[in-house]
């Protein structure tokens, strides 16, 4: 697979990304452990967690396959959204919850919801550089390892980085090699202000960005042009516009014949999807879930499918040009 650097570490990484918001959560431990080995056979080298991720639970599976692969991958962790406290209580039970959801499916979604709420915390981070220090160690700790190559602000605004001792922090673990680098995971409504005001935080940005977004201005402008991971390129946004096209016969129909694919087609439209990601964003990360191996194979296998390169520019000019007539509700939201 593609390798690109990682931003200003000596690391090189994969263009593909796992994210592992659904290790430890919609999985138990040993079927977390294979699709991570699933994801690292299909080539990616690059793997995404946070101390919430998995109930807290994710780290410490991560930390697992790290002991058979620590050399060959890449890890970022976050600080910033504390992890679940009652995570002890949700693996008890999701043991005991396991073989009633194969019994009976509809159990899943009513299960999970449950678990959502019995973990939901009104705790936020006040990122301050005590606090940081010690989500940092705990990280190290959980991951088993002496250094985190991407470590990123979890959900931070610019009003929240008021403290320099937490720069200070950061710089002097970067120089100690604790961290790679360091950078903010954020929502892109928060981008301009963090540039403008913060930008000494912002070394690497990790955003969403598929096909349905519109471009970030700000970074074009911005002096320093930060490394950047990007996430969300499928999951709601593929279906929003699989349902969108597939409603209107006449638009799909069309587009199919300009991308030269069946956009009806909801695999194909979803290999475009992830393609163009990856081509309106070079040198980026693309991350991507999935609790299926299947789907990671097929995920990884777009990355170096050439043949894809054309149709994906296609479908991303059309969207760009015709915004307006596929989602009239959305626009101006984006």
């Amino acid at each position: 697979m593609e390798q690109i650097a990682l931003g200003d570490t000596d690391r090189t990484t994969t263009r593909l990304g796992f994210g592992c918001s659904s290790v430890m959560g919609a999985m138990g431990r040993r079927a977390s452990l294979a699709i991570l080995e699933a994801a690292y056979d299909a080539g990616i080298r690059h793997f995404d967690v946070a101390p919430r991720y998995g109930y807290g639970e994710a780290e410490s599976c991560l930390g697992e396959f790290l002991l058979r692969h620590r050399n060959q991958v890449t890890v970022t962790t976050k600080y910033g959204i504390p992890p679940a406290k009652k995570s002890p209580l949700i693996s008890a039970a999701r043991r005991i919850a396991g073989p009633l959801i194969k019994t009976f499916p509809p159990l899943k979604h009513r299960l999970a919801q449950a678990a959502k709420a019995a973990t939901r915390t009104s705790e936020t981070a006040t990122f301050t550089a005590q606090q940081a220090k010690s989500s940092l160690e705990r990280s190290l700790i959980a991951l088993r390892t002496d250094h985190i190559d991407l470590w990123l602000l979890h959900e931070a605004s610019a009003a929240d980085l008021h403290d320099d001792t937490l720069l200070h922090l950061l710089e002097q673990e970067k120089q100690r090699g604790t961290i790679g680098t360091f950078g903010i995971g954020s929502s892109a409504d928060k981008l301009t202000a963090l540039l403008a005001e913060r930008p000494s935080y912002c070394h690497a940005l990790q955003y969403e960005w598929s096909v349905l977004a519109a471009n970030v201005d700000v970074l074009h402008t911005a002096s320093a042009k930060p490394f950047r991971i990007h996430h969300r390129a499928l999951t709601d946004n593929f279906r929003s516009l699989h349902r969108a096209l597939t409603e209107n016969r006449e638009l799909c129909q069309s587009w199919s014949a300009s991308t030269n694919m069946d956009l009806s087609n909801a695999k194909d439209l979803a290999r475009l999807m992830l393609k163009a990601a990856i081509l309106m964003n070079p040198a980026s990360i693309i991350l991507f879930s999935s609790k299926n191996s299947h789907h990671i194979e097929a995920n990884a296998q777009v990355v170096d499918d050439r043949t894809l390169d054309a149709p994906a520019a296609a479908l991303y000019r059309l969207i760009q040009s015709e915004r307006d007539q596929l989602f009239p509700r959305r626009m101006g939201a984006t």
